[in-house]
């Protein structure tokens, strides 16, 4: 029998965690332009628009000592050239982060030092280079009393996978897993770091444009896809990628890392070759992802671990190389214009509306413009699952339960799937039928056709 009326506390703190608010939303501030306005004035325009979390690629003075005071927390960047000489000599560490973090923290709130950036890709060929130089410099940290305070790690691209398709099958590739991936992740898991990692869906779709919906890249109102090897439903490709990521830790036996999301963007300009680049699609990915992330929650594949996300780039950056979309990131111009006006705080979500999909990312729609849809449990998604999302729509989420206890009209079939499903359902209908309203910690999915469980029909 389906226990709907006594609440599991431990299953009800579950639950109520796969919704709360709490994501955080940063910028990476990069410098590859020649037009850039001053770091102090950077400072000022983070701050009016309510941005406390920036990355930057370097550890230049003028940024570090601008940023005094100011009361946003930074990253900063030990470059890949810099690798050999960090793993090579504890000496070097040591003086690099004196005169590169000591020396402005804490007047300067660093909060992590990115030990190189995708140095997987790096063409000079510094792999091996990379957790030693991470373990001096967090040793530099530790004789500086520094490490409680200031995270290491390193940012991943997503070429670091062997494959990510489905999300269920992610892995990493097997040159690196024992030389790097392993030990990277013992160290974070060591020194109660993260892993750091760089996710572009907008790469995926340009090169898969036929088979990947744009909707779906760019958080919109989709059918959705069901990963056959968890059974999880997928309603973004940026989750979809993230848990790829998770389900390649978890092969390892990592499970216990979190992560932190260091560059994820959209072009607002390409080359013509640049499927999908262009204002209308930068502003809807960032925006629905801005939202998606500060209303709370975590993946399908780890519904109850809040995201953290660094939105590439601050600006425009007109001497970087490469396709026209490389210098067209940005989500201000130089002279600090937006390129297109979306929320970066949960203040300014309130009316925000993706023009092409005033729904997308959980946004609420009227009946007649989102067509009769409904809210079902995943069988696939398994007993706990099921058990917490019920517990918590018929607890906290204000749900009517009576209808399905004993001798009521949706009782029958009294199984844990059909109780779970009339209480999703009754939930997401009384939230006005947005996406995000139909989670429950991937233990739930939205279909177009009025499900039927016996006699009882779920109500619209």
């Amino acid at each position: 029998m389906a226990n709907f009326v006594l609440f599991s506390p431990i299953l009800l703190l579950l639950s109520i965690f796969s919704i709360a608010d709490g994501g955080s939303v940063g910028v990476n501030y990069g410098r590859i332009a020649n037009n850039l306005p001053s770091a102090v004035k950077v400072v000022a325009l983070l701050k009016s628009q309510g941005l406390d979390r920036v990355k930057v690629y370097d550890t230049d003075p003028a940024v570090l000592k601008a940023f005094s005071g100011s009361g946003i927390k930074i990253t900063v960047n030990l470059p890949n050239e810099r690798l050999y000489y960090a793993a090579k000599r504890q000496s070097f560490a040591q003086w690099w982060v004196r005169r590169n973090v000591a020396a402005y923290h804490p007047a300067t709130q660093i909060e992590a030092i990115a030990v190189g950036n995708e140095v997987f890709v790096d063409t000079h060929n510094t792999t091996k280079f990379l957790v030693p130089a991470m373990r001096n410099i967090h040793q530099a940290l530790v004789k500086l009393k520094l490490d409680g305070v200031i995270k290491v790690s390193s940012p991943v691209a997503l070429s670091a996978l062997q494959s990510s398709y489905p999300s269920s099958a992610g892995a990493f590739r097997s040159e690196l897993v024992e030389p790097v991936i392993k030990p990277m992740l013992d160290f974070l898991r060591q020194t109660g770091s993260y892993l750091m990692v760089n996710c572009y869906p907008f790469f995926a779709y340009e090169s898969n444009a036929d088979v990947i919906p744009l909707d779906y890249a760019l958080f919109r109102e989709n059918p959705g896809v069901v990963d056959a090897g968890n059974g999880l439903k997928y309603f973004n490709l940026f989750d979809a990628q993230i848990d790829a990521v998770f389900a390649a830790m978890s092969a390892l036996k990592y499970d216990d890392i979190k992560m932190v999301v260091t560059e994820t963007g959209w072009p607002s300009k390409g080359d013509s070759k640049e499927v999908g680049a262009g204002v209308e699609n930068a502003a809807a990915y960032n925006g629905n992802l801005v939202r998606r992330v500060l209303t709370g929650g975590g993946t399908p594949l780890r519904p109850h671990e809040e995201l953290t996300v660094y939105l590439f780039a601050l600006f425009n950056e007109n001497k970087k190389i490469g396709p026209s979309s490389e210098r067209n990131f940005g989500l201000f111009y130089p002279n600090g214009k937006k390129v297109y006006d979306i929320p970066l705080t949960t203040q300014g979500l309130k009316g925000y509306h993706d023009k092409q999909s005033p729904a997308a990312g959980g946004h609420i729609l009227s009946k007649s413009a989102r067509g009769k849809t409904w809210c079902v449990a995943n069988g696939k998604a398994g007993k706990e699952k099921l058990q917490a999302g019920l517990d918590f729509a018929c607890g906290e989420g204000g749900v009517d339960c009576r209808s399905i206890q004993p001798g009521s009209t949706c009782y029958n079939p009294n199984t844990l799937e059909a109780h779970a499903s009339f209480a999703f359902n009754s939930y997401y209908q009384k939230k006005g039928g947005g996406i995000s309203a139909c989670n429950f910690g991937g233990a739930a999915y939205i279909v177009s056709h009025q499900p039927k469980f016996g006699k009882c029909e779920l109500p619209h």
